[in-house]
């Protein structure tokens, strides 16, 4: 074989080497379209790239939230120093709270049981009754058995506090005035009452004690 004739045959193998490599680069899930210009390694800068920032949505991990979020309720000197000018809107700023403690609750129970209809001023001044027995040499020494003690709250039977609805307003407001009957975070008109009734009601104890207030639907006495 001549010299020609090997060179023209590497040639024709080195042809067909680059058909068959352009061939593969253009066929399969990763073809490159024809507008798409591949720069040598070498020839790439660091200004060449496109430079993405993120906005401040999209900075950090993405959060995904099916339900409403319950802030935490801030305790101590936190609570005092909320702005508000009404018990309305501090009913408000408080909310409720899924995860309350066995006394608070006796204590919302008992605020949702016996003024739930009332005015948030009558629900709080109920609340503040239960405080002030459990405050009481005269009384224990503790919300639910305040609430739970013979003969006190008519909605109580056998020791036992009835179920509410969890899912209502007047349970989530019953939580909220609980806080702050607890925390004393706004004056009531019952401030230092004992006893209560509703104003249709004529106990025999009520000659005896000194009438503290009358809220709404109740007399309040000290």
């Amino acid at each position: 074989m001549s010299r020609k004739t090997q060179r023209a045959g590497a040639v024709a193998t080195a042809l067909m080497m680059i058909v068959t490599l352009f061939a593969a680069q253009g066929s399969g899930a990763a073809a490159q379209s024809e507008d798409y210009q591949v720069l040598p390694a070498a020839e790439v800068q660091p200004t060449d790239l496109p430079v993405f920032e993120p906005t401040p949505d999209e900075q950090g991990d993405p959060q995904f939230v099916s339900e409403p979020v319950v802030q935490p309720l801030p305790e101590g000197e936190e609570l005092e120093d909320l702005q508000v000018d009404s018990l309305r809107e501090l009913v408000a700023e408080i909310g409720f709270d899924q995860d309350m403690s066995r006394e608070l609750r006796c204590l919302a129970q008992a605020i949702y049981f016996e003024a739930r209809g009332e005015p948030l001023a009558g629900q709080l001044a109920v609340g503040r009754v239960i405080v002030n027995r459990a405050r009481s040499p005269l009384f224990p020494d503790d919300y639910c058995s305040v609430v739970k003690q013979p003969a006190q709250f008519s909605f109580v039977r056998s020791g036992r506090i009835p179920a509410v609805r969890t899912n209502s307003v007047a349970w989530q407001r019953a939580q909220a005035i609980a806080r702050i009957a607890h925390q004393e975070l706004w004056d009531s008109e019952a401030q230092d009452a004992l006893f209560f009734h509703a104003t249709y009601a004529r106990p025999g104890w009520a000659r005896t004690k000194l009438a503290r207030a009358t809220i709404d639907s109740h007399i309040f006495y000290r």
